[in-house]
């Protein structure tokens, strides 16, 4: 099963990337997990995109979201929502609208994140349901992973410093590679 992590962070010590990074270590046997970034994507303008087509570092994550069996969204949270960037992939990725079904249709996604306030990241996670409903993906409701306190979470080699919480987002893949084990075999 070939999963993609997608950060949703442009920083270079982002803690969704580390994220995204960590969750390819505690994938199972028989899961692979890509993580890809948000680098390189521009921002959105219909005028651009009639001139010039897609740029071909959204053509190239778009491919990457298209030959996953599911996909995993590691949202920051930015004032109580969905960063703009983040928000502007995935309206780079749904464009021409009449490939939002070979991108997105039926896919599974799954929302993970990582935030440096108290509650992890719960209001940006909210904020991509409509959004996801717009796409007509599958979204994994199995389970949640909101890492809060992020700034401390992560040990100097970037990998998640306490064992329970390794071992939270491990049982977590596991549930969402099951669902879309389950939602590839319909």
């Amino acid at each position: 099963m070939r999963l993609l992590c997608l950060s949703g962070s442009l920083r270079r010590e982002s803690f969704n990337t580390k994220l995204c990074h960590e969750i390819a270590t505690v994938a199972g046997e028989g899961v692979d997990v890509a993580v890809a970034t948000l680098h390189g994507i521009p921002l959105y303008n219909a005028d651009d995109e009639a001139a010039d087509g897609l740029p071909s570092a959204v053509a190239a994550l778009k491919e990457k979201v298209v030959a996953c069996d599911g996909l995993l969204l590691s949202t920051p949270e930015y004032n109580n929502g969905i960063p703009g960037v983040f928000k502007n992939a995935i309206d780079w990725l749904s464009r021409p609208t009449s490939d939002i079904g070979r991108v997105f249709g039926g896919k599974p996604v799954a929302l993970i994140g990582a935030s440096t306030g108290g509650f992890g990241t719960v209001n940006a996670q909210t904020a991509w349901l409509p959004v996801l409903r717009m796409l007509k993906v599958q979204p994994w409701f199995g389970g949640a992973f909101r890492l809060s306190k992020a700034a401390s979470a992560f040990d100097d080699d970037g990998r998640l410093a306490d064992d329970v919480q390794r071992e939270q987002l491990r049982a977590f893949l596991a549930g969402f590679a099951a669902f879309c084990c389950c939602e590839t075999q319909r």
